[in-house]
């Protein structure tokens, strides 16, 4: 193909010209200009919060302004002072109180009940290994017990509080042998004679083998048991149960056979002993052969065979003495394999 005819310019008409912004035609093309970047505005400064604290607020002058702790309560007065001081004297004494009572009631508990096994072990060694002496045959002789004071020589049970109460009573009533268990009031009559076997025992604390002594009822048995023999007494008739007794149902009960107020059988001289009743430390009368009659003399075939109980009343308290009076009713000889049917009572 040729080369394309270019149109000539036609004379008196306007040529059109290059358009706007572009050189003419044959003119080499003119550079663009950059394009305006845009302004940013300036960064704004916020200023800190802590320099407008600190220009208000100083620490150490912040501080000092506030009222200590001692300066914002009144002083203390004398008075004041002596109720606090009463006050924390009182707590104090009350932990102590406290102390005490644990003490007295569960620890002395765990300590004494130690020194009973050791006391009936060393009884039943020395039961096992000693030749047995038979008993008298004439009932109103009764063979002495060698009694060492601490030593255990005989053994008690109270059915009615359970199979699982027993003691080995003890020669001697001092804080230390009842530490032990119950123990034997000296120059008293021994088990099965004629006169009062009489024996102590805490009611709290130290083993407190007596704690429920109030509870026994007229009848109810007390078994002692030495190496030869089992002596059965029964708690004797209430104050209140002397006047009626023979009209009781009461008396009329297998377990209450042999059981009468002494004053009916033996006369007056046993008017005041009754199964329980409740006197002062002082009145040492108690335990004497004859209840309440020291110094009277009465012959020893008109002596009942009684055991008689000591403890301190109330719970917590030595102020007073609860005494229980029991009258034998029974004896057995021991032999293997036997157990009175008393035990059986509950």
């Amino acid at each position: 193909m040729g080369t394309p005819v270019r149109a000539m310019p036609q004379p008196g008409r306007p040529q059109p010209g290059p358009p706007p912004g572009m050189p003419p035609r044959g003119m080499p093309p003119r550079p663009m200009p950059p394009r305006p970047r845009p302004v940013e505005p300036p960064t704004e400064v916020i200023p800190r919060v802590e320099d407008d604290y600190d220009e208000y607020y100083d620490d150490d002058e912040y501080y000092d302004d506030e009222p200590e702790a001692e300066d914002a309560l009144p002083p203390d007065s004398l008075a004041r002072k002596a109720v606090r001081g009463i006050g924390e004297g009182l707590i104090t004494l009350g932990l102590v109180v406290l102390l005490f009572v644990v003490y007295e009631v569960y620890v002395t508990d765990l300590l004494s009940a130690e020194k009973q096994q050791d006391a009936t072990a060393a009884l039943d060694s020395e039961w096992s290994s000693n030749v047995v002496t038979p008993p008298p045959a004439d009932p109103n002789r009764q063979s002495k017990l060698n009694l060492i004071e601490g030593k255990a020589f005989a053994k008690m049970y109270i059915p009615v509080f359970g199979n699982d109460w027993k003691f080995s009573v003890v020669e001697g009533t001092t804080d230390k042998h009842l530490e032990i268990g119950p123990g034997h009031y000296k120059d008293t009559a021994q088990p099965g004679e004629a006169g009062n076997f009489a024996i102590a025992g805490h009611r709290v604390g130290k083993g407190a083998p007596f704690n429920d002594l109030d509870l026994l009822q007229s009848c109810n048995s007390i078994v002692v048991q030495t190496q030869t023999q089992w002596f059965v007494y029964r708690v004797l008739p209430m104050r209140e149960e002397v006047a009626g007794w023979a009209t009781n149902p009461r008396s009329k009960e297998a377990a209450c056979a042999g059981v009468a107020p002494l004053a009916t059988t033996l006369g007056d001289a046993y008017a005041k002993t009754v199964g329980q009743e409740i006197v002062t430390p002082s009145q040492g009368e108690v335990i004497a052969p004859v209840p309440h009659q020291v110094g009277t003399a009465v012959p020893a075939d008109r002596q009942a065979r009684l055991l008689t109980l000591t403890t301190c009343h109330p719970r917590f308290s030595d102020k007073q003495r609860l005494i229980v009076h029991a009258i034998e009713t029974k004896s057995y000889p021991v032999a293997d394999g036997f157990v009175p049917p008393e035990m059986t009572e509950g």
